[in-house]
C-alpha cells in the first residue's frame, strides 16, 4: 500500500450537522478521527478536499419526485444551501487553498468538478473519510475506482446509521476496491 503520499488527497465527505447527528452516539468518535485525519493530512501538505451536500432551488427543480432517495428532500426544502445545515461542522472547516465543492447527489463527483480540480492537483489516489458510509462514501468509493483513482477508506473516520451496514461495507464491500485502514494507519502511508 506504501506510495508516495504527494499524491494522494484526504476528501472529506458531509461533515455537516445533520449527516453527523444521523449517527448518534458514532458521531463523536468519526469526527474526532476525521479531524485527526485532516490534522496529519494538512501536516503532510497533502491536497485537501471538502464536499458538502446543498440546493439551489434550480437543483431541487432537477430533482425528479419519483427519486426515492433525493424526492423527500425536494419535497421537504432540506439542505438548502447557505443555510447553517449546510455548512461543515467547525471542526472540518476548510482553510484557504484547499478544495471545496457542492454536490447535489450522493456521490462526491456526478455533480461536481472535484475530478477536475484533483488531477489539476495532480492527485491519483485518495483518503476517503464520511458520513454515511451507505451514502456518499459508497457512492464516492464507486465513482472513484470507475475514475482509476487509488482509494483508502478511513474506517474509524466514517459511519453510518446503521453500524451492521458499515460493518459489511468496511469489512466485505469496500475492500474489493479500496485500502480500508483506520487513522492509526495514516503514517503507513508514508513510511
Amino acid at each position: 500500500m506504501n506510495a508516495p503520499t504527494s499524491r494522494f488527497a484526504l476528501v472529506l465527505l458531509d461533515f455537516q450537522p445533520p449527516p453527523l447527528n444521523s449517527l448518534g452516539d458514532q458521531a463523536t468518535s468519526v469526527l474526532d478521527n476525521a479531524a485527526t485525519a485532516l490534522a496529519w493530512a494538512r501536516a503532510q501538505g497533502l491536497t485537501v478536499a471538502h464536499v458538502r451536500v446543498g440546493f439551489t432551488p434550480a437543483d431541487f427543480e432537477a430533482i425528479a419526485e419519483h427519486n426515492k432517495s433525493f424526492g423527500g428532500l425536494r419535497a421537504g426544502k432540506r439542505f438548502v444551501d447557505g443555510t447553517p445545515e449546510c455548512e461543515f461542522v467547525e471542526q472540518m472547516r476548510p482553510e484557504a487553498g484547499e478544495i471545496t465543492v457542492r454536490k447535489t447527489r450522493f456521490g462526491a463527483f456526478s455533480t461536481t468538478d472535484l475530478e477536475k480540480q484533483l488531477r489539476q492537483a495532480g492527485v491519483d489516489g485518495l483518503i476517503l473519510a464520511g458520513q454515511s458510509s451507505s451514502g456518499v462514501v459508497l457512492s464516492t468509493v464507486r465513482e472513484a475506482a470507475d475514475l482509476d483513482f487509488r482509494l483508502v477508506v478511513l474506517a474509524d473516520a466514517c459511519g453510518d446509521p446503521d453500524p451492521e451496514l458499515n460493518g459489511f461495507l468496511m469489512e466485505t464491500l469496500f475492500p474489493r476496491q479500496a485500502d480500508v485502514i483506520t487513522t492509526s494507519d495514516l503514517d503507513d502511508l508514508v513510511a
